[in-house]
């Protein structure tokens, strides 16, 4: 579950106490009170809790990091290079952290006392210095935000480390979204129940009812689930669009052994350069978190532009109802430049578009299984996952998952699917009485 790292040597000058015991007396102040794990230091020392799960502080440079980034950012540094480390199980050590939280009503600000005593612990125990430099694998993107070079920039970061890497986490159908589960049973497997979220989309489009020649834009179609689905098992046309060169590589491969070509044209592509419409039915599966809040409304305008009257879209999109944007973690490492607002801002921009919203569904707590199954196969190919991209990589999606699933569950977080349609002149819909999805 853990790497197992080496104990750096103790530098700067000794303390009066064990490290771990300063540490401990520090983070006392911070949690009002014993706080929810056990803290390990590099000079061997141990303090805390004796059940809770033991954070292990491998080197100085981890507090002298803290002390320039203090709070999410800089622990997600420190815990990718290894310079933290957590000795049992992460996902309970985050659950402990955030129970504590709630329960004592903490915020992430503190009080001049807890800073001052902080800064006078940083100084008795030698780690006031140079900040260290960010991790390597820290996004480091260039240019104005959201230019369509950025952009490119962006997902390239987060897509682009391979087609394989992404095997050691999803199933088959390599849907990277949050799956829609209509069973409990134990053995219906997260293969399923992204089978079950494609035809929902599917149905809500109205694919199912869909006339010959029906066009449908896929908009950041990653590695092709829907668009694949959509032409194989409703005979619709497909234009898919991604600005990953990876994904295309891939879904082009896919379209040639499943016997697609000529339904499926998948494009390396930005959005707002898809100028060949009007198309039937559009789709946008969790890629209009990357799209930025700026941008929103350029993003739905296009859709508008490009939906032929009558014609349906749907949106499946994360929410975050605390803070806007995607948190320092995310942003750093994993989807620079990431865009979440609460799904009321997004109904109300969709509206704003011109476009009539029909149903909002929300499915968060599929998103927490659905975390748990990638979760489980993630660990379950760790070493493969290390020898490809390397520990430092590996720990950032460790931190990743875990963190994604706690907020999901927690309701930190939320996905919806969000059905609209663009009426026409004299508004008809063309929407069916009665739902039939």
């Amino acid at each position: 579950m853990t790497a197992t790292l080496p104990q750096s040597p103790q530098t700067g000058p000794t303390p009066d106490q064990p490290v771990a015991e300063t540490l401990l007396g520090l983070l006392r102040r911070v949690f009002g009170g014993e706080p929810p794990v056990r803290v390990a230091a590099w000079d061997g020392s141990v303090a805390g809790p004796g059940d809770a799960p033991t954070v292990r502080i491998t080197t100085p440079k981890a507090l002298t990091r803290l002390m320039y980034h203090p709070g999410e950012l800089g622990l997600a540094q420190a815990y990718v290079t290894g310079e933290i480390d957590v000795e049992g199980d992460l996902l309970d050590g985050f659950r402990r952290v955030w129970a504590l939280t709630r329960e004592r009503g903490l915020t992430s600000r503190l009080d001049a006392g807890t800073v001052v005593a902080g800064l006078r612990a940083m100084k008795g125990l030698g780690v006031l210095g140079t900040p260290p430099a960010p991790p390597v694998t820290q996004a480091n993107l260039r240019g104005r935000l959201h230019t369509v070079g950025r952009d490119r920039d962006a997902i390239a970061h987060h897509y682009d480390l391979s087609n394989e890497f992404y095997d050691f986490i999803l199933d088959r159908h390599k849907a990277y979204s949050c799956a829609y589960f209509t069973s409990d049973d134990p053995s219906y497997p997260l293969e399923d129940a992204q089978r079950d979220k494609l035809d929902l989309v599917c149905r809500k489009l109205g694919l199912d009812n869909a006339r010959p020649g029906h066009r449908h834009l896929d908009i950041g179609c990653g590695w092709g689930s829907l668009s694949l689905h959509a032409a194989a098992a409703y005979g619709v046309e497909v234009v898919g669009v991604t600005i990953s060169k990876e994904q295309k590589a891939y879904i082009d491969e896919r379209i040639v052994r499943e016997g697609l070509e000529g339904r499926v044209d998948v494009r390396l592509q930005d959005y707002r350069e898809v100028a060949d419409g009007p198309f039937d039915t559009v789709s946008s599966i969790e890629m209009g978190e990357h799209v930025g809040k700026r941008n929103y409304p350029v993003f739905l305008a296009q859709i508008e532009r490009l939906l032929t009257p009558g014609g349906r879209m749907l949106i499946q999109q994360m929410s975050r109802t605390t803070r806007p944007g995607g948190g320092p973690f995310i942003e750093a490492f994993i989807a620079p430049d990431m865009h979440m607002r609460p799904v009321g801002e997004t109904v109300a921009l969709i509206e704003e578009a011109g476009l009539e919203v029909r149903d909002v569904h929300a499915m968060r707590e599929h998103y927490v299984r659905t975390v748990d199954a990638w979760y489980a196969t993630f660990e379950s190919n760790w070493d493969r996952v290390v020898a490809m991209v390397g520990e430092e990589m590996a720990r950032v999606w460790r931190l990743y998952l875990v963190g994604g699933a706690l907020a999901f569950e927690e309701g930190r977080m939320g996905v919806d699917q969000v059905l609209a349609v663009k009426s026409s002149a004299d508004g008809r819909s063309g929407m069916p009485w009665v739902r039939d999805f």
